[in-house]
């Protein structure tokens, strides 16, 4: 059992160095937020290509990491910092797979994928540094698609589902980002999860 530390929501801005608006920018909210199978009421998804649509709706990073990062950079690093909409408590990141659900009152959340850092996150942080930084750390955080709509608010509990099929872990797929020949294994045992859709399709035809 965990807690929904922090409810996040983006704005459209625009970065320096960069002349697009973005919704990575987002700060906690106080109240209900009401969550659909296109995510979070009010937040900004710029960059739809690839951000959000039903298998990427809600965005979430668990504060385990979080204590992770802090001790890594000397200093606090707030909710929202890597742009996730749920800041969780109390649950282990390690473990985190594809088919994994997250109750949260009448939400409940299904992990879809891992989140691939990109420029966006690089001015984010001030530090283009920090895409490879986040990559090398393996501590993604996890991309869900929503299976049941409802309000969320910072300080509920949060149950976690454990996937009982085939386990392939966010942190495993996150291993593999770029590289060109995935193994043949690896393609079949994330097939049998609950992958985002544009995944599915990319195994299926590598096989």
């Amino acid at each position: 059992m965990g807690t929904l530390v922090s409810v996040n929501i983006g704005d459209p801005v625009v970065q320096p160095g960069s002349a697009e608006l973005t919704g990575i920018v987002k700060t906690p909210r106080t109240g209900p937020v009401m969550v659909d199978a296109a995510g979070l009421l009010g937040d900004s998804i710029m960059d739809k290509k690839h951000h959000g649509g039903p298998d990427q709706a809600v965005y979430l990073y668990l504060m385990e990491d979080y204590d992770w990062w802090m001790e890594e950079v000397g200093g606090l690093l707030a909710p929202g910092t890597f742009g996730e909409n749920l800041t969780i408590d109390g649950i282990d990141s390690a473990p985190l797979a594809i088919g994994d659900r997250l109750a949260i009152g009448d939400v409940l959340l299904e992990v879809t994928w891992h989140r691939t850092p990109c420029a966006t996150l690089g001015r984010r942080m001030r530090d283009m540094r920090w895409v490879k930084r986040f990559q090398r750390a393996n501590r993604p955080g996890a991309y869900t698609r929503v299976l049941s709509p409802g309000f969320v608010e910072a300080g509920m509990r949060v149950d976690y589902l454990p996937y009982s099929g085939e386990r392939v872990t966010v942190r495993e797929l996150m291993s593999f980002d770029g590289v060109a020949d995935l193994p043949p294994d690896l393609l079949r045992r994330a097939l049998a999860t609950p992958i985002r859709q544009r995944s599915r399709a990319k195994y299926e035809a590598l096989l």
